[in-house]
């Protein structure tokens, strides 16, 4: 499920990329995450102990102003508190009183989609991005195309079909991408995936692919650290094949298998080390005693 991806962007209190990291600033000034710097895309932290106060207070500025956005935001938070048909109600009366807001078509495919209604979702979120192309960073699309392998079914849950790309099937990833090509595509893997693992837990098989090409950019722009990190989170969310085992290893992975052999071997060695030792010592031992004896005979 999408789930949400939209729901963080709505508002033109928004912001992408602050000196911390993202943030999202709700209309009364308060935030609902401020996330740390990060190149990983492994979602927010929300302050989810102010989500009643929040709605409350949004609630009473909206009856004292009349101002839209005060509902766009209390409906957000109760998207986040799973109070779906309390936000799809107040959506629909938001997109009556003031029709085509990026906000309310955003904020409404989100919820069709949690809801498991993917065709009303996908036409929400087309509309969305007829209404601002440039949202998110241009990286919509990719949300669209999520929401097309959904209805198709889970044979379209593939990277040529959600990214139209592909970095090969030797262990070292390649592609025909220019640098700028690969900065837009990272951009929007990071943007989307960061979005969808904030509410999706492992298992999911396209938050898998998603991770699985991330990780690829990453090792092909020789970021190792970021790889290995990225590579062992599409694993956490099912992505397991021969392939992405050969790729960790050039990150400089050691699998827990190869370190529980690595272990075993290693302890092998060393009581044959303590079995030699021992037997140094017992003969050792033994040498004493028989020049003790040899001097005390010739006494």
């Amino acid at each position: 499920m999408r789930i949400l991806l939209i729901v963080l962007l709505f508002n033109s209190s928004f912001s992408f990329a602050c000196l911390n990291g993202e943030e999202y600033l709700l209309k009364n000034k308060r935030y609902l995450y401020l996330d740390h710097e990060t190149s990983l895309p492994f979602g927010h932290t929300f302050f989810t102990r102010q989500f009643d106060e929040n709605v409350f207070k949004l609630d009473s500025l909206y009856n004292k102003t009349k101002d839209l956005d005060y509902l766009s935001d209390k409906g957000l938070i109760l998207i986040l508190q799973k109070k779906y048909q309390l936000a799809l109600e107040l959506y629909q009366f938001i997109e009556k009183n003031e029709p085509n807001r990026y906000s309310t078509a955003s904020n409404m495919g989100t919820l069709y989609e949690l809801i498991g209604e993917n065709e009303k979702a996908l036409l929400w979120i087309n509309k969305a991005i007829k209404i601002n192309p440039k949202s998110h960073h241009g990286s919509e699309w990719l949300h669209s195309k999520i929401l097309e392998a959904k209805i198709k079914g889970e044979s379209y849950f593939t990277s040529d079909f959600l990214l139209g790309i592909d970095f090969g099937s030797e262990k070292k990833p390649s592609t025909k991408m220019t640098n700028e090509e690969l900065f837009q595509l990272e951009r929007t893997l990071f943007y989307q995936l960061n979005e969808r693992i904030s509410f999706i837990k492992p298992k999911d098989k396209i938050v898998a692919v998603l991770l699985f090409e991330l990780g690829n950019i990453k090792l092909h722009k020789n970021k190792l650290n970021d790889a290995q990190k990225i590579y062992l989170k599409a694993k956490e969310y099912g992505f397991n094949n021969a392939l992405i085992d050969q790729r960790l290893e050039l990150t400089n992975y050691t699998s827990p298998k190869k370190l529980k052999t690595n272990d075993a071997s290693t302890a092998k060695n060393e009581v044959k080390i303590d079995v030699l030792k021992t037997s140094l010592v017992v003969l050792s031992v033994l040498i004493v005693i028989l020049f003790g004896y040899i001097v005390f005979k010739k006494k």
